[in-house]
């Protein structure tokens, strides 16, 4: 028996590869299945199953295509109804695989399909779970994708989620292996952990969804509390994974279409194209095309394109570091993003080359804000909440870059202003879009609040309730 874990670190995903006999299981896989496909030749064994946990609502799965490919059935636990054909199991139902057996435990709470799937080994004795988005490490899955009007709540779900955990998870023994859909990172849960395989028992003593005593009521209370709004992406991933999508090779064919600078410039006007520019953000600084929008495909890319982007439909032209243009459609595509209609042939040093207007960022380091740091200096921090209540600038204030649209109105306007991130990454996107919605009179902090913190600048940092006298 083999087990291996696939994980993506920019989605914080894991799809599992389990081998037995010359019989293969993939349980939720990425979009690009070739290596899957690979994989199970290497080994001279044949990929029997497809294992969907549930709809997945941050990343499109590769089911579909890898189903078409090898002709394995896809596999959904019960309440799932999907366009395609796919295997409804139900509760309990037992998969064989080689020499060991795949058992279906439904699992509602997260959504109502999510299943878990646990795994016996050839003796019959429960060695594993592939707990998808119901049991993380440190946490559970947010009980609040899954809503249909009023029909039913988070609460509702998490209190189904509640009793999912509990009669048919916390039943299994300590030494039962967890491997989950996310890790760290990932926006289905509040307090990843970094870790990415656990036990039942672990879990147990570590995770406060699952400690003794529990009562219904504070789990209810506590895996809904703080619960930020899920990207605006999400449904559309979900919708794409129960309907079905484009073949990836057709998405990559048309995203990768390299063209000159007239051409980028003309279809950007035609369509009204987002343009991505994808380089690390040092090079968008210097000098980028007016109105483009910075996420850098060295960080966490995919999110913060379905974040900030949201429309999967929306038309993208990209400006990509030379070598990396497939890199970069895939992982567009994993996300469901599948309508980048070319990349600048050359990169940016192209669009200088024709003459072509561009902007830059004003920048400034750390040592030299210090110099110019007052209380009265107006400084936006882009981090998230928790970020900037656990410490900040003494005077600043927080527009959390997953919100950035609703704040645009607290910005200066006739007066220059600083922002920053942790290390920069998340300024110069804010930075990028602010500029695209005519905002210029602003300055990105290098380095970030660790670059702030590194020269001196006063912060304030948060005091638990309980230590105050």
């Amino acid at each position: 028996m083999k087990i291996e874990q696939i994980y993506t670190g920019c989605l914080a995903q894991g799809a599992y590869y389990i081998e037995s006999n010359g019989e293969v299981a993939i349980i939720d896989p990425l979009r690009e299945v070739q290596p899957y496909i690979d994989k199970a030749k290497a080994d001279k064994a044949n990929i029997k199953y497809i294992f969907e946990t549930h709809f997945h609502a941050d990343f499109v799965s590769g089911h579909v295509t890898l189903s078409q490919k090898t002709g394995a059935p896809i596999v959904y636990g019960p309440n799932a109804s999907t366009l395609f054909e796919s295997i409804i199991a139900e509760d309990n139902q037992e998969f064989k695989l080689g020499e060991i057996t795949i058992v279906v435990l439904h699992t509602p709470g997260h959504t109502m399909e999510s299943t878990t799937y646990l795994l016996r080994d050839k003796d019959g004795k429960d060695h594993a779970i592939f707990s998808g988005d119901t049991l993380f490490l440190g946490d559970v899955g947010r009980p609040d994708l899954a809503q249909k009007g009023a029909e039913i709540t988070a609460k509702d779900l998490a209190g189904t989620l509640y009793d999912s955990l509990r009669k048919k998870i916390m039943t299994l023994a300590d030494n039962v292996l967890v491997y989950p859909a996310h890790g760290a990172g990932s926006a289905c849960g509040k307090n990843l952990s970094k870790d990415t395989v656990g036990t039942i028992g672990g879990q147990k003593e570590t995770n406060y969804a699952l400690r003794a005593n529990m009562t219904k009521k504070e789990f209810i209370q506590e895996v809904t509390d703080g619960l930020l709004p899920p990207p605006v992406y999400f449904p559309l991933n979900v919708k794409m994974n129960k309907e079905g999508y484009e073949d990836i090779s057709d998405v990559l064919e048309r995203g990768t279409h390299a063209l000159d600078a007239n051409e980028f410039e003309a279809i950007a006007n035609d369509t009204m194209a987002v343009v991505l520019d994808v380089r690390s953000q040092q090079e968008f600084a210097l000098g980028h095309i007016p109105n483009s929008i910075f996420i850098g495909i060295d960080g966490g890319f995919a999110p913060w394109v379905g974040a900030l982007i949201g429309d999967v439909k929306q038309p993208i032209l990209l400006v990509i570091p030379e070598g990396r243009e497939e890199e970069t459609i895939t992982r567009l595509s994993r996300v469901g993003f599948d309508s980048a209609l070319g990349f600048l042939k050359g990169g940016f040093d192209t669009w200088k080359k024709a003459s072509k207007e561009y902007d830059v960022v004003n920048e400034i380091s750390a040592s030299e804000f210090k110099k110019q740091f007052t209380s009265n200096t107006p400084v936006f921090d882009v981090r998230n909440e928790g970020e900037f209540t656990s410490e900040h600038i003494q005077s600043a204030t927080n527009t959390p870059l997953s919100f950035l649209n609703n704040y645009l109105e607290n910005y200066p306007k006739n007066e220059n202003f600083y922002i920053h991130c942790a290390s920069g990454y998340r300024s110069m996107i804010a930075a990028s879009i602010l500029k695209s919605r005519g905002i210029h009179n602003l300055i990105d902090i290098q380095g970030g609040f660790k670059g702030v913190k590194e020269v001196g600048i006063d912060t304030t940092e948060y005091v638990c309730p309980s230590t105050l006298k």
